[in-house]
């Protein structure tokens, strides 16, 4: 497992193959073997600015919430 501050109010956590974006204290986006996937629950306006740039125009697949907390949890 690695974290990595990446801007204010956003970190990185790499877990295995997975690694995800947090806004605040939120996992909001991952990239996973399978392409990049991004939260369908609408946060803020600055959240929703830190997914975009973080993931850099890829196309995202909207997932639901829990699966992106479900990356993270131990």
């Amino acid at each position: 497992m690695k974290l990595k501050p990446i801007a204010s109010n956003q970190t990185e956590l790499t877990v295995g193959e997975h690694t995800v974006l947090f806004s605040y204290e939120t996992p909001v986006a991952a990239w996973t073997p399978d392409g990049a996937i991004r939260t369908s629950k609408k946060w803020s306006v600055t959240t929703s600015r830190h997914i975009n740039q973080w993931l850099r125009g890829a196309q995202a697949r909207e997932v639901d919430q829990s699966v992106l907390d479900n990356l993270v949890q131990s």
